[in-house]
């Protein structure tokens, strides 16, 4: 098996733990989710940088590993832990049959428009770029279809990984410096977005968007 069709294989693994992550129903599991599927991430960008020869993503990779893997889920785990809203259940607009049907045509939908890319340099990883584009909406899918502000977070950071995964495979040898730049952005948009749904839950008392009525006007 070449590297490419591990780095594709893979990929297909994020799909898989993005819908976990959307249809645990406690934040705390979906945090567990996300860091396994950073994981995942992290062992995408170790087997591209392998394959093409590229030291920059190993680098990409220790990165992702210490703020994807390890620091973010564990401040989620730590804030998340202690908001609850006994009365939102698990926050879904859809039902997850409804979710995963959601995920398959997105990605359905995503592999036919990156099969036109006639890029030499992603012939052989367009299931991955497909599959990375396709996180990318099942992440803002997540932002529009959950309630739970939680989960909206979690749908953040799904975009994030879809967008990290697509400059990885498309710019493979970007120095390093982008990659502080993603990871930095990515632990201080989740401590800031973590500090509002706090002050949120502290104030009315709910986690439920769609309560949030009096922040209108």
């Amino acid at each position: 098996m070449s590297g490419f069709q591990i780095v594709n294989g893979l990929a297909g693994l994020l799909i898989v733990t993005s819908l976990l992550v959307i249809i645990a129903r406690r934040p705390t599991r979906s945090a567990m989710f996300y860091a396994l599927q950073s994981l995942v991430l992290v062992g995408v960008f170790v087997t591209l940088a392998g394959t093409v020869g590229s030291h920059e993503l190993y680098a990409w990779a220790a990165t992702s590993f210490v703020t994807k893997v390890v620091l973010v889920p564990v401040m989620m785990v730590r804030m998340f832990g202690r908001l609850d809203d006994p009365k939102l259940g698990s926050g879904e607009r859809i039902s997850p049959a409804v979710s995963v049907l959601l995920a398959a045509v997105v990605v359905v939908l995503c592999f036919a428009v990156v099969s036109g890319v006639a890029l030499p340099a992603v012939a052989a990883i367009k299931p991955a770029l497909a599959v990375s584009l396709a996180h990318f909406f099942l992440g803002l899918a997540a932002i529009v279809t959950q309630r739970n502000i939680l989960k909206q977070v979690f749908g953040y950071c799904l975009m994030e990984n879809g967008s990290h995964l697509t400059l990885a495979l498309l710019a493979a040898k970007a120095p390093e410096l982008v990659e502080v730049g993603i990871a930095t952005d990515a632990v201080f948009a989740v401590v800031i977005m973590a500090v509002l749904a706090t002050q949120i839950h502290r104030t009315f008392g709910t986690l439920d968007a769609d309560q949030l009525t009096t922040l209108k006007g």
